[in-house]
């Protein structure tokens, strides 16, 4: 396995008219500046909770949630798995920002299921470099959002860990089923 066998190459992530991907986007930004107006918020969510979920490109987190800007942070990985940068990102949160409650949302059909450590070693064997990281690959998911939420829960760093919730999204219905933590 090549860890990079799935990166496009320079062509195919090229946008037809000749432009790149980050062109388009670049210039959607300038519309979308050209009429913006500051909403005068302040960085703490008006909600005082935190997502934390899979980068997953399906999961539209605010339209999913009822949400609109300013309501959350959104804290976004592969997996949506609690690593020490998420602890990172929830201790900022409620300890500078005022969030007292997490949310964790992983997801049916993750690309994390199909991947192992073996992952980690390949890209070794590929740079010469093995990756400070865990893959945090998993087989369950129900079990890796039990996993995540006892990672939240007896971090010493996080304030506020009595309101925590995990579940998995239905990526086909757009459903949340709440896992049980016991």
């Amino acid at each position: 396995m090549t860890t990079s066998a799935s990166v496009p190459t320079e062509s195919e992530g090229a946008i037809v008219d000749g432009g790149t991907v980050t062109d388009r986007l670049v210039e959607a930004n300038g519309q979308y500046a050209a009429a913006f107006t500051d909403p005068g918020m302040d960085a703490r969510p008006v909600l005082q909770v935190a997502v934390v979920a899979c980068m997953d490109a399906r999961l539209d987190l605010h339209a999913a949630l009822g949400l609109e800007l300013g309501d959350c942070h959104t804290i976004r990985n592969a997996g949506g798995v609690v690593t020490d940068d998420v602890i990172r990102s929830l201790t900022i949160s409620q300890r500078a920002l005022g969030t007292r409650s997490v949310v964790l949302i992983h997801h049916t059909g993750c690309g994390l299921e199909s991947l192992t450590e073996e992952f980690r070693h390949d890209l070794e064997m590929e740079v010469g470099q093995r990756p400070a990281w865990a893959v945090e690959a998993f087989r369950d998911v129900e079990q890796d959002v039990r996993q995540s939420m006892q990672r939240v829960r007896t971090s010493p760093f996080l304030l506020h860990t009595d309101d925590v919730r995990g579940f998995v999204f239905d990526v086909k219905s757009g459903l949340l089923r709440e896992i049980d933590p016991a």
